[in-house]
């Protein structure tokens, strides 16, 4: 009796030491789980405009963030149901659901079928959070340590918070909130058992079970979790046959996000990138809010698609995308052209020709449409018998009822719009299409800005002295360059010269030898120090072809400066975002600098209101810039600029 006694004793005791031994082996070098308490997910950040429309998303994996107590119970019991019913009640590993595993996992084993987990949600959460995803019998004793860690040092509520914020839930989404959205377009507050069943049975394999893909398998799968929702107590017998026989119906989230708006939105995304760093605005939730205006934003993009395609269309038609008919490898092209959803284009093959009317075959629908002759004369052709080929493959788009011929620009422009007094910027086109080339050409493309250049020189010299109505001689100008070079003789446009003439009328003829004059008389320091003031240029080389902009910058500099001749002067940044939040609320950045007198004494009683007291620096005088402002008019009324009379903007 003794030696059995002995004997169950050092079973025992080796029993106790070889599980001491394996609980301090494996936990010795065990990732810290006190980060869990100030752990903050990967959240999504977004772009909005001026009224408050959603128009980009940022993001490495799809969040949205939930607190647990904005998580409905329908929601919470589903996923207990589907994947660990006694989390309320186990202390971070659940032994009846080891048993059970064990149990099954023999006859799995027997009958050569996979193999089952018994993993909690608080293992889930040690395993998502603090290991990684290796299989293999170290992990899950590992796992099992800082389950039990984990329980003790945070409520249940925590970790299902974690969890529920945390979880692949597949197409892309990670968490609850982000996959209500995804699947069902609602907020998790709108889902009725069946659907949030579905989202349940998504964790087990999201691949597998993605009702996108395979409606069988999901609804199969979600009637198991909803079953396990009946057993559990949740829904009654009557609810569970009601809802196993609904469908699986699906509303695929919409986001209306402004495709025209990618030049803008691309520019925010460089500037925050490189402000803020990539993690923060992949990963923690940004909103950052922008002064675009969605209605302004289309308009300047027709207006500068339209202005292209005149210039385009002026020299003529350059032929067909290709032809099915002598190139083998026509079906590659095409795929091989990406084309900007916004211009409502489409790809057709000729299949008919006559004189003034062809047949087209819309690739697309394989539909067959007719495309007629008139307007068409921009091609400098007399018929379609001149112009087309049998199996020409061409780009078309349906205006008022009719097809119409288009072709892609090998020109390009780009757009901004600002407001003068604040710098905000309204609407910025950085191309023709961003599909075709995301080179950004208002904010990247350093251009000469030629004629454009010449108010600045013209306000330098009002700076200096000069008045609207002083006379300068218009006449030949030779100025050398240096030993062995050719000298430098500037001419006006017309090759004419018109003797001495007023600055208005230089600026609004746009005499070349009238500005060169009058930068060589005011000098180039002064003319140098203007262009740094008024943003156009950082660095400007001595030499007196810049006074009729021979030297570069972008669109979006020129913009700025003549901004600062409408607003009196005053020194304005163009403005690309307004706001920029953290994932709390909390204003990290504010591109609002002046001081409101007064504010926080608002009375809805009195007719006072609020004064902006606007500190900006007086780059120009008012007087100044009242009097280039003048002058411009008079280009528009007089001068070079006179076509845009039919504007009615005076």
């Amino acid at each position: 009796y003794n030696a059995i006694v002995k004997t169950i004793t050092l079973i025992l005791l080796t029993t106790v030491f070889l599980l001491f031994s394996a609980f301090w082996y494996f936990s010795h070098d065990l990732p810290d789980f006190k980060k869990l308490a100030v752990y903050e997910p990967s959240v999504l950040s977004r772009v909005y405009d001026d009224n408050g429309q959603l128009i980009a998303e940022y993001a490495i994996e799809k969040r949205l963030f939930i607190p647990y107590e904005a998580i409905p119970d329908k929601v919470i019991f589903s996923f207990l149901s589907a994947e660990d019913k006694n989390f309320f009640d186990h202390p971070g590993i659940d032994a009846k659901g080891v048993t059970r595993a064990i149990i099954r996992n023999i006859s799995n084993v027997l009958s050569d079928k996979r193999l089952e987990g018994a993993s909690t949600i608080t293992q889930q959460v040690a395993k998502n959070f603090l290991l990684t995803n290796e299989v293999s019998l170290k992990r899950k004793i590992k796992e099992a340590i800082l389950a039990f860690r984990i329980e003790k040092a945070y409520t249940k509520k925590r970790i299902l918070e974690l969890y529920l914020n945390e979880i692949y839930l597949g197409q892309g989404t990670y968490g609850v909130a982000s996959a209500s959205l995804e699947y069902f377009n609602k907020s998790v507050k709108e889902l009725n058992y069946d659907e949030a069943a579905l989202l349940a049975a998504l964790p087990k394999a999201p691949s597998k079970y993605n009702p996108y893909k395979s409606k069988s398998l999901a609804k199969t799968r979600r009637n198991l979790v909803l079953n396990n929702l009946m057993e559990n107590g949740y829904i009654t017998n009557k609810e569970f046959k009601q809802l196993e026989e609904k469908e699986v119906i699906l509303n695929k989230r919409k986001i209306l996000l402004l495709k025209e708006a990618k030049s803008y939105t691309e520019e925010i995304r460089r500037i925050v990138k490189t402000d803020y760093g990539f993690k923060k605005l992949y990963s923690e939730g940004l909103s950052i809010t922008s002064p675009l205006n969605g209605k302004y934003q289309i308009a300047a993009l027709n207006a500068l698609r339209y202005g292209i395609e005149s210039y385009d269309k002026r020299h003529g038609w350059r032929g067909p995308i290709t032809n099915t008919t002598n190139n083998i490898d026509w079906k590659n092209k095409l795929q091989s052209l990406e084309i900007d959803q916004t211009l409502n284009w489409e790809i057709a093959e000729v299949t008919n020709i006559d004189q003034f009317v062809s047949e087209i075959k819309i690739l697309k629908s394989n539909k067959i449409q007719k495309i007629f002759f008139k307007n068409l004369k921009w091609t400098k052709k007399k018929n379609f018998k001149e112009l087309f080929r049998v199996g020409d493959v061409i780009f078309i788009k349906k205006i008022d009822d009719n097809w119409v011929l288009k072709q892609l620009p090998i020109v390009n422009g780009s757009i901004v719009v600002m407001n003068p007094h604040n710098g905000k910027v309204k609407a910025l086109v950085g191309g023709y299409s961003f599909v075709s080339s995301e080179f950004n050409r208002a904010t990247q493309a350093k251009r000469q800005p030629g004629s454009a250049f010449k108010p600045i020189v013209y306000s330098a010299a009002l700076e200096n002295g000069y008045l609207p109505n002083s006379v300068v001689l218009d006449a030949p100008f030779v100025s050398e360059q240096g030993i062995g070079l050719k000298n430098w003789k500037p001419e006006n446009y017309g090759k004419k010269f018109y003797g001495l003439s007023t600055l208005r009328k230089g600026i609004e003829k746009s005499r070349n030898l009238m500005t060169v004059r009058i930068a060589q008389t005011v000098g180039f320091n002064k003319i140098s120090k203007i262009s740094k003031d008024l943003g156009i240029y950082d660095n400007v080389p001595e030499l007196l072809s810049v006074s009729l902009g021979s030297n570069e910058t972008t669109l979006l500099n020129l913009t700025n400066a003549y901004c600062i001749f409408i607003n009196g002067g005053k020194k304005v940044k163009p403005i690309l975002i307004s706001r920029i939040q953290d994932r709390r609320g909390k204003t990290i950045f504010n591109s609002e600098k002046r001081n409101c007198k007064s504010c926080d004494k608002v009375n809805l009683q009195d007719d006072s209101t609020p004064e902006i007291i606007n500190k900006s620096d007086q780059v120009i005088s008012k007087e100044t810039a009242y009097q280039i402002t003048s002058m411009l008019e008079g280009v528009v009324k007089r001068g070079t600029g006179k076509k845009l009379r039919n504007l009615n903007l005076l």
